[in-house]
């Protein structure tokens, strides 16, 4: 197995749902969207646009991870919120035919709903097979994207962007409870900070905590009758509060 890297996102399965939903809107807006119910081509560009910006922005934030776990969550809520402006949009497409999308009783829902997506198996040339993986996922589907029928295709896409903003919201609290337990990447650098001036304590001799018996480190006031002096403080602070004058 090779290893994933900074292209992580290549085995996520939002990602690759994201792009089929991308793939399948392209050719919804070029099958259905003309100049009588679209002039101007806004609505082509705003789908299409939308459909672009889950897949982008989820593997910019997966990308991030390493050095910004709070900008990964923001790029994936922005995922989020552009696949519901997307669904929204099928379901105006559905209700502008004057038809409603389907019922969750409903067996076209059932069927849509219980196909599953493969979990990918890359080897050694991961984009080509990573390629071949998104478009046979999307081929699972293709007895409601292909065809003439606009309300069966819409309803279809409709359900999977419901279900990958689903995808997403896990993603996100998975990222969040990784954040809570592990901190970002600011944090990291705050403890190896800490660690390296800890260290550097014990080479200068600094006094014990009066305490906690831990090593003390060199800090400047910033408030009160000694603002701008230094002072010993522990280096378990703010857990420990044990300061030292410095002679």
């Amino acid at each position: 197995m090779v290893e994933i890297g900074r292209f992580r996102y290549y085995w996520l399965d939002t990602w690759v749902l994201a792009n089929v939903i991308q793939l399948a809107t392209q050719d919804f807006c070029q099958s259905y969207l003309n100049h009588n119910n679209d002039p101007g081509g806004r609505q082509y560009d705003q789908m299409t646009q939308a459909a672009r910006s889950a897949p982008a922005n989820i593997a910019e934030g997966c990308s991030r991870h390493a050095t910004s776990r709070e900008t990964e969550m923001k790029l994936t809520d922005v995922a989020r919120a552009t696949l519901s402006e997307l669904g929204n949009d099928y379901l105006n497409w559905l209700l502008r035919q004057e038809s409603i999308p389907w019922s969750e009783n409903d067996a076209e829902y059932k069927a849509v709903k219980g196909i599953q997506l493969d979990r990918p198996d890359y080897k050694n040339d991961v984009l080509h097979e990573c390629s071949i993986h998104i478009l046979k996922q999307k081929h699972k589907f293709d007895a409601w994207l292909t065809g003439d029928d606009s309300v069966r295709t819409a309803n279809c896409l409709l359900i999977l962007c419901q279900r990958l903003v689903l995808m997403l919201n896990r993603q996100m609290e998975h990222q969040l409870q990784k954040f809570r337990e592990e901190g970002g990447f600011t944090e990291g650098l705050t403890a190896e900070r800490l660690a390296h001036r800890t260290q550097q304590s014990v080479t200068d001799n600094a006094p014990a905590c009066p305490v906690c018996g831990k090593p003390m480190l060199k800090r400047v006031a910033k408030k009160g009758i000694n603002s701008g002096h230094e002072f010993w403080s522990c280096s378990r602070y703010p857990e420990c509060t044990g300061t030292r004058r410095i002679t």
